[in-house]
Order: structure tokens, then C-alpha cells, then sequence
């Protein structure tokens, strides 16, 4: 008899995208030509760089060519990009990476989720609350116990240690999705004296680390002295050069981090990682590929720097609008999302019913980040400006 993976069943009934999707469409459906101005979902929406655009169209017309053409491409990646993100993300910082502890892959969703398929069923996962979805439904769907770590402005969004049993694994995004808020460099040492204390490894998701602006926030973790013992890091195309239509990211696996088997023997996590990919994943796609290595190019950079200015504008007048109503904002700084709180004590969900039904616009409830993230409501800076004007100006009629 087929039996399932039991571990589903503990998963909610939902995944909170998706049950955002099914209350505007609802919403649609008996409001027909109302406009839904969404501030939820943190896709782009300005256009891809043209030092992008030209490097893919060039790449597509090398495969009109028998001589140029490529099929399968290398498990870990193309030279020509590693290369550029060890010289451009790293080196250029004065942080020590080598070319064969990158990894190119699909997506940092897909590696932050992937990650656990080397990593033992009975390890221990210490997870800061609230926090991107993927991280605590991967690990609930693999069976391992699982702990939170509730970030609140009591604390200022920086997670307290794990207590009790130490944590094996410890996931830690910053700029943080959804609070929009940093660690210092010295709030990111602490973690990485506990991983080196108590032989943890931390998964550090980097994604948002372009949109930092303000002095002494680390843009990767290996900032830190002894985190290449420690740490592996995720980092994206997707919001730094708009990607999420075109799937290019990256992951960083040190060289000196390992494990140990149940036998007591010590093993690579590069090698691990290595031999996961090799075997379940076929590679990001040669002309994908091309167009990120053009974000490092002069007018790449350049450009993309501009798209991040324009969705920081983004963030820096959602901000101004919703604390002008007498909300209370976190975030927006040094990341493309903000942290509101509801008001009058709702929960983040009657606040998402609300700004639906009277405003028409549409939020991510906290409550759908983690048990610590009731009462607050995240918004997003990835919107057209037009839009985003105009959302928080029917924001501001409901105060």
C-alpha cells in the first residue's frame, strides 16, 4: 500500500501566498472593475537592466550556431559567473571566497529549502519568528523539531539566543523578509561565537543584502571572523537585478565546513552539496546565466544600482504615508520591506480583510510569517510609484 510522507499532514492547510491570492480573487469576483492595488508579494516590477537584456539576447543568438551553441551546463555553475561574483560580491570587500565554493542555482528559495537533503533528520533547527515560510515548512516537511526564536521590538527584531537544547542549525535572513530590519556587526558576531561554541551550522540568507545603505551592517556573514566555519550563505538575482521571472541565484559552501556521521567521522559540506546538486539538479540555464554575469559590468551595475534606488524611494514613501496616520513602522531602511503595526489590537488578517474591503489593497498578514508576527502587517516597496502613491493615499482616507 502507498504510504505518504506522514510530515505533510503537520503543514497548514495553506501556503500564505496562496491564501492571499484566494481573498483577492473572492474579493474580484463580487467587486467586478474594482482596482486591487497589491503591496503584498515581493515581485519586481521595473524592468530587467538593458546590460542584462543585451548579454541574454547575445547568448540566445549563440545558440543558433552548431558552433556555439551549449546544452547541459555545469552542475556548480558557469566559470565566467563565479568568477565575476568572487572578484565583484567578495574580494572586491576584502572576504575571502574561492571559485569552487560557489554554486549557481535556481533560486535561493530552492537552496534554502534544498539545503536540508544533506543535513541529519534528528538535528536540531533553531528558526527566528517570524520568518520567510520556506524555512520552517521544509524543515516540518523533513520531521525535525523545530524552534523559534520570536524577534519583537522588545528585543529590536534581533532573535535572543536559542535556551535549552543547543540548536544544530540556525536560519538567520538579514536584512530580515518580512520585518525589513538588520543586524549589527556585532549582533551577527554573537551567532557566530554560539555556532563555533556549540559546532552549529547557520544558514544565512543574504538576498536582500543590496539594499543596504546605513554603515556597519554586514552584507555577508563571512564579515565576521570565523564564520567560514560555521556559515553557508544564499544570495539572489532575483530583487537585487529583478529576476524573479528568470531564476539565477547563488550559494556559498566553505570549504572548511563539516559534519559529522553518525559514526563520528568528519565530512565536507561542500563535497555534500556538491554531490546533491550533481545528482537532483541540472543546472540554471546557460543564457540565464550570461545576463547575471552583465549585472557585474559597469552599466550593470549601474543600472541595477538605479532599480534599487527607485524601489527605496518606494520604501522610503510608504513609510513616511503610513507613520503620518499614526501607525507605528519598522523597516524600510535597509530593505524593500516594512513592518507595520495594526492597529486598535486586530489581527494581521482582519487588518488584510480590512484595507481589502475598504481600500482595495492588498498586504501580507504577519501572522502568516510566524506566531510572533500576529499583529503586524508586512508591505512591500516593489510597486510601480504611481501605485504606491496612490495606495497610501487611500491608506491615509480610512485614518
Amino acid at each position: 500500500m502507498l504510504k505518504i510522507n506522514e510530515n505533510y499532514a503537520r503543514l497548514g492547510a495553506n501556503y500564505l501566498f496562496s491564501e492571499i491570492d484566494r481573498r483577492v480573487n473572492e474579493y474580484k469576483v463580487g467587486h467586478p472593475g474594482a482596482r486591487v492595488i497589491s503591496l503584498g508579494i515581493g515581485d519586481v516590477t521595473r524592468e530587467i537592466a538593458p546590460a542584462v537584456i543585451e548579454a541574454m539576447q547575445a547568448a540566445t543568438r549563440e545558440m543558433a550556431s552548431a558552433a556555439t551553441t551549449r546544452g547541459y551546463p555545469p552542475a556548480a555553475g558557469h566559470d565566467f559567473l563565479v568568477s565575476a561574483i568572487v572578484e565583484h560580491d567578495f574580494r572586491a570587500r576584502g572576504i575571502d571566497v574561492a571559485p569552487g565554493e560557489v554554486f549557481i542555482s535556481d533560486g535561493a528559495k530552492s537552496d534554502t529549502g534544498n539545503i536540508g537533503d544533506i543535513l541529519g533528520q534528528d538535528n536540531t533547527v533553531a528558526i527566528t519568528d517570524p520568518a520567510y515560510p520556506v524555512y520552517v515548512d521544509t524543515n516540518i516537511m523533513a520531521g525535525r523539531h523545530v524552534e523559534l526564536l520570536p524577534c519583537l521590538p522588545g528585543n529590536g527584531f534581533c532573535p535572543p539566543l536559542p535556551g535549552g537544547r543547543p540548536a544544530d542549525v540556525i536560519y538567520l535572513c538579514y536584512p530580515n523578509n518580512p520585518t525589513g530590519t538588520t543586524l549589527s556587526r556585532e549582533q551577527l558576531k554573537e551567532w557566530v561565537d554560539y555556532a563555533l561554541e556549540h559546532r552549529s551550522l547557520i544558514l544565512f540568507d543574504a538576498a536582500y543584502e543590496a539594499f543596504i545603505t546605513g554603515a556597519g551592517i554586514p552584507r555577508s556573514i563571512y564579515e565576521v571572523e570565523g564564520a567560514r566555519r560555521v556559515a553557508i550563505e544564499f544570495r539572489s538575482f532575483s530583487k537585487t537585478a529583478g529576476f524573479t521571472g528568470l531564476r539565477c541565484a547563488y550559494t556559498i559552501v566553505p570549504s572548511e565546513l563539516v559534519a559529522t556521521t553518525a559514526a563520528g567521522e568528519t565530512v565536507s559540506l561542500n563535497a555534500l552539496w556538491r554531490r546533491r546538486q550533481a545528482t537532483k539538479f541540472n543546472g540554471t540555464a546557460y543564457i540565464i546565466q550570461r545576463g547575471a554575469a552583465a549585472v557585474y559590468s559597469p552599466e550593470g551595475q549601474r543600472q541595477t544600482r538605479e532599480v534599487i534606488n527607485y524601489y527605496m524611494e518606494n520604501a522610503r514613501l510608504i513609510k513616511d504615508g503610513l507613520e503620518a496616520t499614526g501607525l507605528e513602522v519598522h523597516g524600510g531602511v535597509n530593505a524593500p520591506y516594512l513592518w507595520v503595526k495594526t492597529p486598535g489590537g486586530i489581527t494581521s488578517w482582519e487588518f488584510f480583510d480590512l484595507l481589502l474591503r475598504d481600500a482595495g489593497v492588498v498586504g501580507t498578514p504577519g501572522s502568516g510569517f510566524g506566531a510572533a508576527g500576529e499583529g503586524f502587517f508586512r508591505f512591500t516597496a516593489f510597486g510601480r510609484r504611481a501605485e504606491v502613491i496612490e495606495a497610501i493615499e487611500r491608506v491615509k482616507a480610512l485614518s
